[in-house]
């Protein structure tokens, strides 16, 4: 999992923060071969939920730059207006194989999107007196969390689902062979982390880090005695009606409704790769879910408008620290980004290996969500997807 600051969190077995990038690949990944990035890319097809236009509008148009000019295999787009109205986008091809069409409001692996869901739970336990955030990790993992430098009683709740607690990433040293085959236990990957010295003190800084939402996702098992999974499913995505939204069950390599498949680079500059089938495991609390983009924009839309929480524990989700760069900031698995046009959006967004997704929503109501078919493996790339969810806000 990681967060490039820039462009916001994001879920894939890479480097934090301002390290450098280290692309996956994997070695039993279904090879396109060795063609060049101009040969795989894929002429730009348009679609919308109401009748097709002779001059794509402008959400349409960036999702054709994100596939003729950036590389993309597909691009996907949900955008909901102030009025509740719904559109949906595609293009490019859902599987450069056979060149077939990208399935409208397709499934994909929604990466540290993941972490918003994680972080309503445990939210939801606080606003049940179950879960304190100012009490310490050991108040309900005692002694689980040690290491150089690491100690779970200086640790707050609060400060893992904030990403201050200076825990260091364990993704980093999953290597590309494990991330698409093992299956982990959470236990296994918080023990992979512990390896390593403590990147912070706890509370000294903003530091993305995807083994804080591992040792949340532990104490919200620890709590309530139930798998995260069943949590997530009963308190989230039944309460509002997801249904397009799961967590994959253990071993669970597919995507059970139509997707277009996920594509890697490895190296950076290196032939596409069929990702679409891991063992989302490595991910767990912090980036296993699978969904759509209309399904998160129902979520986020929820979320904000507190169909999910009580008033205390969304404010306490909304208070922010500057994360990174481009007026980022970080809540309680919750992030807010300005807008171009006046005003910010709340999400969070995610990568995985083969899957991207940006998007959010503003306090008006309108909603939006962007997957791309491969992660961008430069600035520019992220840029425009980063543009395409301004597009479709600011319209």
């Amino acid at each position: 999992m990681r967060a490039r600051t820039q462009q916001g969190p994001r879920s894939s077995t890479r480097q934090q923060g301002g390290r450098r990038r280290r692309t996956v690949s994997a070695a039993a990944a279904m090879a396109i071969g060795v063609m060049t990035l101009a040969a795989l890319t894929p002429p730009a097809s348009s679609a919308s939920a109401a009748v097709a236009t002779a001059r794509p509008d402008a959400v349409q148009q960036t999702l054709n730059t994100l596939v003729r000019d950036d590389g993309m295999p597909a691009a996907l787009a949900s955008v909901k207006d102030r009025n509740g109205h719904t559109r949906t986008y595609t293009a490019g091809v859902g599987d450069l194989a056979t060149g077939s069409k990208v399935p409208r409001g397709g499934q994909v692996r929604i990466g540290s999107n993941t972490k918003a869901f994680t972080a309503v739970v445990v939210l939801q336990l606080v606003g049940e007196g179950k879960i304190a955030l100012g009490a310490d990790v050991d108040t309900y993992l005692p002694g689980l969390v040690r290491g150089k430098g690491i100690d779970g009683r200086r640790i707050t709740v609060r400060q893992l689902l904030q990403h201050t607690s200076g825990l260091p990433e364990y993704g980093a040293h999953i290597d590309d062979d494990e991330l698409r085959h093992r299956y982990f236990e959470p236990r296994e990957l918080l023990d992979i982390a512990l390896r390593y010295k403590a990147d912070a003190a706890p509370g000294e800084k903003w530091g993305y880090s995807n083994t804080n939402y591992i040792v949340a996702g532990l104490i919200v098992q620890k709590v309530t005695g139930r798998p995260l999974a069943e949590e997530i499913d009963r308190r989230i995505i039944k309460r509002v009606g997801l249904r397009h939204t799961y967590f994959p069950a253990p071993g669970d390599r597919t995507i059970r409704e139509p997707h277009p498949q996920g594509y890697h680079r490895s190296p950076a500059d290196g032939p596409l790769r069929d990702f679409t089938e891991i063992d989302p495991s490595a991910g767990w609390a912090a980036g296993q879910l699978i969904s759509t983009d209309s399904d998160l924009n129902r979520f986020f839309g929820a979320l904000l408008a507190g169909r999910l929480l009580p008033a205390a524990q969304l404010a306490e989700m909304r208070t922010t620290v500057p994360a990174g760069t481009s007026g980022l900031r970080y809540g309680l698995g919750l992030t807010s980004r300005p807008l171009p046009c006046g005003g910010v959006y709340w999400g969070h967004g995610g990568d995985i290996p083969g899957y991207e997704t940006r998007g959010g929503v503003t306090e008006d109501g309108r909603a939006v969500n962007v997957t791309v078919t491969s992660i961008p493996t430069d600035e520019a790339a992220a840029q425009h997807v980063k543009d395409a969810v301004d597009r479709a806000l600011c319209g």
